[in-house]
């Protein structure tokens, strides 16, 4: 069967008709497509580090030099799957035919982890190469198709801000729901039953299959068949060099600035999310609700305290944004989140002030999280104006490779400081004596706030000079009329 009829058949053809975003390719193809899709790395982000020392008591020296070196490979990946990406020409667009291989793909590796037919060295090697098969080859090419998606998917920079806001939305549900739901799950019904993890772990990659399908099914790539068009009546040409689009990217400043906010706010949440568990289970005072064993349910105090705030920030933070630009509303979100930061540090551990810091902190996140991908497309756009090619593939490889790479290099430097900190899983009371106590709980409560806390100021300051929507509007202008002239 040769692509153009592949493509055309009624399972690989896009339900999408529409020349503008409507409700239906707002709400699946960016909302519960990548909710289902990304699932199984919120639950990761939350839980796996736990997982990995309580469950299957792995060694932190091993975890930690595993998810370092694992990172090499997590770069090379995602810069790979965005060349793929560049380079892939079908009916159904350059990012959309790897989200349908995602169904498969995704679902496969986000359960090896979970199976572990192994003991002692095997055991290791089997948890190495799993985690390798998730998050160096599934996972990089889902989330760098999916980060595609938002530039391709149309030129309009109002709809282009809310398909970005459904599709951080879906990311921030399942950190919700890795750091809500499934805590309590395991503090009540997995605990360290291996047979019970791969259950549920089994039951969200079928979840997620079926997600990413219907992502794939109502998504369209409008920028993407412009440019198809326009290529159909020149001469063919390749996709530019990779050496034309780093030195595209990288000598543009407003790339810069969008990509060090970036791995500043992606960072510093991948360290909190990495110390949660931990932070609930050792320093936060669980008597609140009746008991110190209450970890799970602490847990998920805090992440609906900072679910809410930022659910309700998805009704105005787009209007905003279109009202006083992306900048100002992200900046001051970024203020308030720090503000919030200070709130939970002096709560000391009590979970009341330590639950109202983290619900101020969120909702000054929202900004971020939600126009995060739409400040991405802008500085495609404005590279385009300045350059003459775009750069969807390479600009959202890299954003892939720091949304990814996050977790492992947060959870080594995690283990790493566990480790000097006295943290020791294979005791009976995990913190040891007092002194070992006092020092793990200090690192503990570090990367829990006081991490992300300090990078907010840090990203409040450099948003303050990404001044790209200023004259957006004229240059999609010219780039319009250049199509236009190359077309006539």
């Amino acid at each position: 069967m040769d692509n153009k009829n592949f493509w055309s058949s009624p399972l690989a053809s896009s339900r999408i008709k529409t020349a503008d975003v409507k409700l239906a390719e707002n709400l699946i193809g960016y909302f519960i497509g990548p909710f289902g899709a990304m699932l199984s790395s919120g639950i990761f982000t939350s839980i796996l580090q736990s997982y990995f020392t309580d469950v299957l008591k792995l060694n932190l020296t091993f975890l930690t030099t595993l998810q370092l070196v694992s990172t090499i490979l997590i770069v090379a990946a995602n810069l790979a799957a965005g060349q793929m990406i560049e380079r892939t020409k079908a009916l159904a667009g350059k990012a959309r035919p790897w989200i349908l291989l995602s169904a498969l793909t995704v679902s496969t590796a986000s359960v090896l982890m979970f199976i572990v037919p192994f003991e002692g060295t095997a055991k290791m090697v089997w948890i190495a190469a799993a985690y390798n098969l998730y998050y160096a080859a599934a996972f990089p090419i889902y989330s760098t198709a999916n980060a595609t998606l938002i530039a391709v998917s149309t030129r309009d920079s109002s709809q282009r801000g809310a398909l970005a806001s459904f599709a951080n939305i879906a990311g921030l549900g399942v950190m919700g729901a890795g750091s809500m739901v499934f805590p309590i799950l395991v503090s009540f019904a997995l605990k360290e039953d291996q047979g019970r993890w791969f259950a549920a772990m089994l039951a969200i990659a079928l979840f997620s299959a079926l997600s990413i399908y219907l992502q794939f099914a109502f998504t369209r790539e409008r920028v993407t068949e412009e440019l198809l068009a326009q290529k159909a009546q020149e001469e063919e040409k390749s996709a530019p060099s990779l050496v034309r689009q780093l030195k595209a990217v990288t000598s543009e400043k407003m790339w810069w600035i969008v990509m060090l906010f970036y791995i500043g706010f992606q960072w510093a949440g991948a360290m909190k999310n990495g110390s949660m568990a931990y932070y609930c289970k050792w320093v936060l005072d669980n008597t609140f609700f009746g008991t110190a064993d209450a970890w799970g349910a602490s847990q998920s105090l805090l992440s609906i305290m900072g679910a809410v705030p930022m659910a309700a920030a998805a009704a105005f933070v787009v209007p905003l944004c279109n009202r006083f630009g992306k900048r100002i509303i992200t900046m001051i979100g970024m203020i308030v989140g720090a503000c919030g930061g200070v709130i939970a540090i002096l709560g000391n551990g009590n979970i009341i002030p330590v639950a109202v810091g983290v619900a101020v902190k969120c909702l000054g996140s929202a900004p971020a999280c939600y126009m995060i991908l739409a400040m991405l497309a802008d500085v495609i756009d404005h590279i385009e104006y300045k350059e003459n090619l775009r750069t969807d593939g390479l600009t959202m490889s890299i954003y892939s490779s720091i949304m990814v790479a996050g977790t492992p290099i947060c959870n080594a430097v995690f283990s790493a400081v566990l480790n000097a900190g006295g943290y020791d899983q294979a005791a009976d009371v995990a913190l040891g004596t007092a002194a070992q106590a006092a020092s793990a709980q200090t690192v503990i409560t570090v990367s829990y706030i006081w991490v992300e806390t300090t990078a907010y100021i840090v990203c409040a300051v450099l948003i303050f000079f990404f001044t790209v929507e200023k004259n957006l509007p004229h240059e999609q202008e010219v780039i319009k009329s250049r199509m236009a002239g190359k077309m006539s």
